[in-house]
Order: C-alpha cells, then structure tokens, then sequence
C-alpha cells in the first residue's frame, strides 16, 4: 500500500475516533490492521519527530511568498 494511502487511513481513525477495525476499507486506505503497522513502524523509526524539520527545511528552500504564490 502506498504511503499516502497509509497516512490518509490513519488521519481518518485518528480525526473520527473510530477503532483500527473498523476502517472502511471502501474508502481505500486498506485495511485498519494495515495502518496501524505502518504507524507503528512509522513511530519505531522516528518519523514524527523528523517530520517538522523536513518540512522546514523544505519550505525554507522554496522561493515563496506567504500567500503561496512564487515569486
């Protein structure tokens, strides 16, 4: 399964509160048990905890104005 997928599944359990077994797997995040061992994994490999500073650093690189519009 793609990461974006994963990520996408795992916002959703978090955001409704529903239980990882009950992912709707019509939506196509998989399965529930999918990505929670992707979040776990994710977790063990310190991805969270990097996550603000690639974005930064990523942002930081880009020739943009506040708005989102380049220059």
């Amino acid at each position: 399964m793609p990461d974006r997928q994963a990520l996408c599944g795992i916002l959703f359990v978090l955001h409704t509160g529903i239980q990882w077994e009950y992912l709707p797997q019509e939506l196509g995040f998989g399965s529930g048990m999918t990505c929670w061992r992707r979040l776990a994994a994710w977790n063990e490999a310190g991805v969270w905890d990097q996550l603000p500073v690639v974005l930064l650093k990523d942002l930081c690189g880009r020739r943009t104005s506040w708005t989102g519009r380049g220059r």
